[in-house]
């Protein structure tokens, strides 16, 4: 069978009824939708936002929203699609291994560390100095900077952030239900700020702040450092910042406030009618998240001219500039209350990708045991929580964020790919969704998530490509002795 050999869908969800991996069914299309806009509503639409307009866009950062929000709505039908089909935890892994072969499996599976990890290790870094800097604005209390390194290293170790991730990896240790339940209440709250944000910034507008409304190539930016040539360019394609190249590289930057609405899938397990609620789950997150962006860009891109923008803190900073300190005061407290789901439901995704794995046994079998009370995989989850706490702790994570997004568009090329092998090799599987227009569609959009990439630094790719080649080194030395199928074979 060799490193393509592929495990039937009917297989795999045997898999989840043996009684030590058996997860608990317990989460609703409305769950499901809360987990997505509780992990899409972050970084992005409280940060992102001022550097791609500042640096990249200008207020045409707008349709840099929608470009990206196109490419995850394409990327959405494919995931949609397999989770219907393949109900089980693991996401795209768990879709590359049922189309692709074990080697893909493990590659994806690999690559989504990057997206689910070192993301929630990277969010955790700038959520303590949020909450630092909220501290210090409201209560006048001086938190030493000691404890909340912004490029940590051993020996200037985040403390703030380790913490936060080990008092969230409690919550997620108590079951998946309750989990969805403080979820709920921090995603009502993270709303209500954002929607305070639209509707107060609109009396702050100015029409001629939108002009114009697509910069130039090669204007003025907001900030004296101009971003790293993307790989397009270092390959000779004259796309540098504003203009039409400029939106598409800043397409690719605000990517990264899109990340999490595929980790609706990776709870199919755990719902109790995935066929029909994963898809609900995933299209609603992802409508909901595209206009709040959308919204939320024109406002501040109307408050405040995009050469002078903060790209720091672009939001809090225009209603400053106005005269609204009581709304700059909420948005810092959104930013902090919000970063809290989304550090949470990308180590939940995380952990059921790992989870997946080790029921699989590409990775040790006892990562995959569930506890019989909570419903939940203990182990995977508190070893989990630790390896993210120390990662945020030690390690300068600003280089590479850019790893998250370079990870998050690669899964999204091998799960739109797998859609059309899967349709051709298992015709007769039945489909709870389908996607239209097969093969077109899956194919533009594995063809889209490529083109983005490029607008990505040429070092995130040699940093994907090192990363790849030491995963593929993990799996030969383990997983293909240890797996299922090869010990099946």
């Amino acid at each position: 069978m060799g490193i393509f050999r592929t495990k039937s869908v009917e297989d795999a969800i045997a898999t989840t009824d043996e009684p030590e991996h058996r997860l608990k069914k317990t989460l609703g299309a409305w769950d499901l939708t809360v987990f997505g806009v509780g992990v899409i509503i972050g970084t992005g639409i409280f940060v992102l936002t001022g550097e791609a307009a500042g640096t990249r866009a200008g207020p045409a950062v707008t349709l840099s929203f929608v470009v990206a929000g196109v490419v995850c709505a394409l990327a959405a039908l494919c995931y949609a699609e397999f989770a219907s089909t393949v109900p089980v935890a693991g996401s795209a892994y768990t879709f590359s291994y049922a189309s692709l072969g074990e080697v893909v499996a493990w590659i994806i599976g690999w690559d989504l560390i990057l997206e689910l990890a070192l993301g929630a290790a990277t969010v955790a870094v700038g959520w303590s100095s949020y909450a630092a800097d909220l501290l210090s604005q409201t209560l006048g209390l001086q938190v030493p900077e000691w404890l909340y390194s912004t490029s940590p290293s051993p020996t200037q170790p985040n403390l703030i952030a380790a913490a936060v991730i080990l008092v969230l990896t409690a919550v997620l240790c108590v079951g998946t239900k309750a989990s969805a339940r403080v979820n709920a209440v921090v995603v009502a709250v993270k709303l209500t700020v954002v929607g305070i944000v639209i509707v107060a910034g609109l009396f702050f507008v100015k029409v001629s702040n939108w002009s114009p409304f697509v910069p130039p190539s090669g204007s003025r930016g907001a900030a004296s450092t101009p971003p790293d040539p993307s790989l397009w360019q270092d390959l000779g394609v004259p796309l540098g910042t504003f203009g039409v190249g400029g939106v598409l590289t800043a397409a690719a930057l605000v990517f990264f406030a899109f990340i999490g609405f595929d980790i609706v899938a990776t709870a199919a397990e755990e719902t109790k009618n995935p066929q029909r609620d994963v898809p609900r789950g995933i299209f609603g997150s992802l409508a909901i998240c595209t206009v709040l962006y959308v919204l939320v860009s024109l406002v501040v891109t109307g408050m405040v001219k995009y050469d002078r923008i903060s790209v720091d803190a672009p939001l809090a900073n225009a209603f400053r500039a106005v005269g609204a300190d009581v709304v700059a005061t909420l948005i810092s407290v959104g930013s902090v209350v919000g970063l809290l789901t989304v550090m949470m439901v990308l180590m939940l995704g995380q952990n059921r990708v790992l989870f997946a794995m080790a029921r699989d046994r590409l990775i040790p079998s006892w990562f995959s045991k569930v506890d019989g009370r909570t419903g939940v995989p203990l182990r995977i989850t508190a070893v989990t929580g630790v390896v993210v706490a120390v990662v945020a702790a030690v390690t300068p994570i600003s280089d590479l964020a850019e790893m998250v997004n370079i990870g998050t568009l690669f899964a999204f090329v091998l799960v739109s790919i797998g859609v059309v092998v899967l349709r051709r090799t298992r015709p007769d599987l039945p489909r709870a969704f389908r996607m239209p227009w097969v093969p077109v569609l899956p194919i533009v959009s594995a063809v889209l998530a490529l083109v983005l990439m490029g607008f990505l630094p040429g070092l995130s790719w040699i940093r994907l490509g090192i990363w790849m080649l030491l995963g593929l080194a993990v799996y030969l030395a383990y997983g293909y002795r240890k797996s299922r199928l090869a010990r099946r074979g």
